[in-house]
């Protein structure tokens, strides 16, 4: 067996990928402390490494599956805890994703085809965000791509062996972002089932043997977590009676639909939601291209869909097991139920949960203009291409004034290269590949100069998103949030310069906030972390040694400033929202008289991120007023200590 060499403009690709992401990537510090502590916490304890904890104590996990923090675990426990240890992994990940969907539209579309669909994917702003931040997402996204190029495989020779690859990637994916991870199961399966080349009780019971392999892939560590002791394991965030299957099907599972997240931002029951959306813009078909969504992924989304109903009505009439005609099916399946999926939920949404879209995207793209292209039909190109151009025009005079020459520059390209290609036709030579390139370069300018800005600037916290201040977007011009897209955009601490940090540790920038105050109705603290003083962090770091945890505080963002400066284990009340009902008063207590946590932090950003949730009721707030009341107070670096060795 020999192994074909390498295609040397993939290996450009990919290069190229590598250096864009790479980029002062450590501008943006340890991103979101909230993941980086876990990993933190990952790299000095096995067991925090496994269940996915926020600290090395192990009081509670993140309020996800560990999969995501395995790899920056492992960085950590490799390489020691700095910005790059946290976010080269993620930076590989995103050339993986590239490569992979290379491959995957390459072998039925061509070189070309290929090349332009990594292009796509790694130029898309929300691409270039997430893969150089510490969220689940990038490694969400690669799975994805992974198990949508192994049903590919699949459905080439209806293999069994490829389908029980995608349940397999499909398990991880579980393992990674719960629920999500499955958006796409449905649209994927059905197009097996129904194009698959064999006898269609095979089909069925290929699926299930994938169903089956997806079930053992994503459920053994759900099933360790359930089965074990809860007083042998951390409490699991994000949970309101310590339970992972609670947190899939609750808080991050089905109320992400109907928006009844009870413990979630929102607050209670509903979440902010109550389906209008709350805190996370109103739902419907227009969310992916409102000014905070578009500039994110929708560049080329109307062409994506156009191009998929075109080419579908063009391959009608192939054969039911056509493998191009599936891979639209796929691809568009794919890009139809997550679109869905993310335009009508009414519980919490973020902008950068657009990434999962991004590939789906890139590949439609590339497959359509190669089908277009090789049918000849000029004139659609030509409509798409000139269409493409107009709506990039829509989405840059949402910044005015941000390179405001830019819009004109890439519409007037695009009507060039659309007349151009209505010209050339189908001729060959050196003015075809130079009416291709004009083609390429009006599509693609828009979000390669959004790339451009997101990879030049530093981004934390819990809310990113790529790009410059939108107007009328969320957080723009004006608006909540500051002038660069909203809370954990950029600009402070709690507008995404990463906080969190004793001064002269990596990713520290001006603009930054004691104890995280600002923005987002008082919720700084909750999504953006909060800076630490070099006193407050010698503070909790000096005897460490001594006790369990170093220092308790309500929320995770604000417990994981205080773990990233000083290594030391720091007990995050609460959890990620504060609302999560661990530990109790009566166990708080009893660690206090063993004498296994050394101080209380008061929390910062405003009285629901340094009380707990519901209004100062709730397992947090009883903690902090018992804390007041039987401990005295000091100032420590502009931070507010409660020394637990000693009462008042």
């Amino acid at each position: 067996m020999t192994l074909r060499r390498p295609n040397p403009a993939l290996l450009v690709l990919l290069a190229a990928t590598a250096a864009l992401y790479l980029w002062d990537l450590s501008a943006s510090g340890y991103a979101n402390q909230f993941y980086a502590a876990a990993a933190q916490a990952g790299g000095a304890s096995w067991k925090a490494f496994f269940f996915g904890s926020s600290d090395a104590a192990n009081s509670i996990t993140v309020d996800k599956p560990p999969a995501a923090m395995w790899p920056m675990g492992l960085s950590v426990r490799l390489f020691g805890l700095s910005s790059w240890s946290i976010l080269v992994p993620e930076v590989i990940i995103g050339v993986a994703a590239v490569g992979v969907l290379y491959a995957a539209v390459r072998r039925h579309f061509g070189t070309a085809a290929g090349l332009l669909a990594g292009g796509v994917l790694a130029l898309t702003p929300v691409a270039a965000l997430m893969f150089r931040f510490d969220n689940p997402d990038a490694l969400l996204c690669l799975l994805m791509v992974c198990a949508v190029a192994c049903v590919l495989r699949a459905l080439e020779h209806a293999s069994t062996k490829w389908l029980m690859l995608a349940g397999f990637c499909f398990g991880l994916g579980f393992l990674t972002k719960t629920l999500q991870a499955w958006l796409i199961l449905p649209a994927l399966a059905l197009v097996y089932l129904v194009c698959a080349p064999t006898w269609p009780l095979r089909r069925v019971v290929q699926l299930l043997l994938a169903g089956l392999v997806l079930v053992v892939a994503g459920g053994w560590w759900v099933a360790v977590v359930e089965l074990m002791p809860a007083a042998s394991r951390p409490y699991v965030g994000g949970s309101q009676h310590n339970s992972f299957l609670e947190l899939t099907f609750g808080y991050n599972g089905l109320g992400r639909i109907n928006g009844n997240e009870t413990g979630s931002v929102g607050g209670g029951p509903g979440g902010g939601g109550h389906g209008g959306g709350g805190h996370w813009g109103q739902p419907g078909i227009g969310r992916l291209f409102a000014p905070d969504t578009g500039g994110q992924i929708a560049w080329l989304l109307p062409a994506a869909l156009v191009l998929l109903v075109t080419v579908l009505w063009l391959l009608r009439r192939a054969g039911r097991t056509d493998i191009r005609r599936a891979a639209f099916l796929v691809w568009g399946g794919a890009l139809l139920m997550t679109a869905a999926i993310f335009s009508f939920m009414s519980g919490i949404f973020h902008q950068y949960y657009t990434v999962a879209l991004a590939p789906y995207v890139a590949a439609l793209v590339a497959m359509g203009v190669a089908v277009l292209w090789e049918r000849r039909a000029v004139s659609l190109l030509a409509l798409v291409t000139t269409g493409t151009a107009g709506w990039a025009y829509v989405l840059l005079d949402r910044t005015p004034h941000w390179l405001p020459w830019l819009k004109w520059a890439v519409l007037a390209a695009g009507v060039a290269a659309g007349v151009a290609l209505l010209l050339v036709r189908r001729g060959e030579g050196r003015a075809v590949r130079w009416v291709a390139v004009l083609a390429a370069g009006s599509a693609l300018a828009g979000p390669f100069a959004y790339t451009l800005n997101t990879v030049d600037s530093a981004h934390g916290g819990s809310i990113v998103t790529a790009g410059p201040a939108v107007r009328g977007g969320f957080g723009g011009f004006g608006r909540p949030g500051g002038g660069h897209g909203g809370p954990g955009g950029r600009g402070g601490a709690a507008h995404g310069f990463p906080a969190g940090l004793p001064m002269g540790d990596p990713g520290r920038r001006n603009g930054e906030r004691p104890g995280g105050a600002g923005g987002f109705g008082g919720m700084a603290g909750l999504l953006g972390g909060q800076r630490v003083s070099p006193a407050a962090a010698a503070a909790v770091a000096k005897d460490a040694g001594k006790y369990t945890w170093a220092a308790a505080t309500v929320g995770s963002q604000s417990a994981a400033g205080y773990q990233l400066a000083t290594q030391r284990p720091v007990m995050p009340i609460g959890g990620f929202n504060g609302s999560d009902p661990s530990p109790t008063l009566a166990h708080f207590e009893e660690l206090v008289k063993d004498g296994r946590i050394h101080w209380f932090i008061a929390a910062g950003g405003g009285d629901r991120a340094g009380r707990g949730d519901r209004g100062g009721k709730g397992t947090a707030a009883e903690i902090t007023a018992w804390v007041e009341a039987h401990f005295a107070k000091v100032t420590v670096g502009g931070a507010t200590f409660y020394d637990l060795t000693r009462s008042a």
